[in-house]
């Protein structure tokens, strides 16, 4: 199975060979609990996203992958923050990718549809704001979850 491994700050890390800009959506429901996907490459829960096509916009991107792996239809409301670290890479075992880190994470508001894992996802459920920080997930996810939960009014930029 194709896995996706994230190295942070590790001399051992493969050198990355590719940037992609990509998105990460926040979505919440009208009861505030934010929309999680275990995802199925490594198991760790993560708020949905992925690459930007080309001939697509970010908002765009976003609610495709959004609908893509949780079945749920968002639209777009604002944005949580910008993550460029290069001491971030992701290889991609399928490929021999190794990523350099570039999303950008957006806030959405679910309009239609139910929870639905994907090929992507294992499972997916809206988990209550209290609690999205005691699953287990990446360290650049648990950052970017954080700066929304925190609801500064200016977005992070790193």
């Amino acid at each position: 199975m194709a896995r996706r491994i994230d190295y942070y700050d590790d001399p051992t890390a493969p050198k990355p060979n590719s940037l992609v800009p990509s998105v990460n959506v926040v979505v919440t429901n009208d009861a505030g609990d934010i929309l999680m996907i275990r995802r199925s490459d490594n198991g760790n829960w993560a708020v949905p996203g992925g690459a930007i096509d080309l001939g697509e916009s970010l908002p765009q991107a976003a609610v495709r992958e959004t609908l893509e792996e949780t079945g749920v239809l968002c639209e777009i409301m604002g944005l949580v923050g910008t993550y460029t670290d290069p001491r971030h890479v992701i290889l991609y075992t399928s490929n021999g990718e190794v990523r350099q880190e570039f999303s950008i994470v957006l806030v959405g508001r679910a309009v239609s549809g139910e929870p639905t894992p994907s090929s992507e996802s294992t499972e997916v459920r809206w988990v209550p704001r209290d609690q999205v920080e005691a699953l287990p997930m990446d360290r650049s996810m648990r950052l970017r979850i954080g700066h929304y939960l925190a609801g500064t009014e200016q977005p992070h930029i790193g």
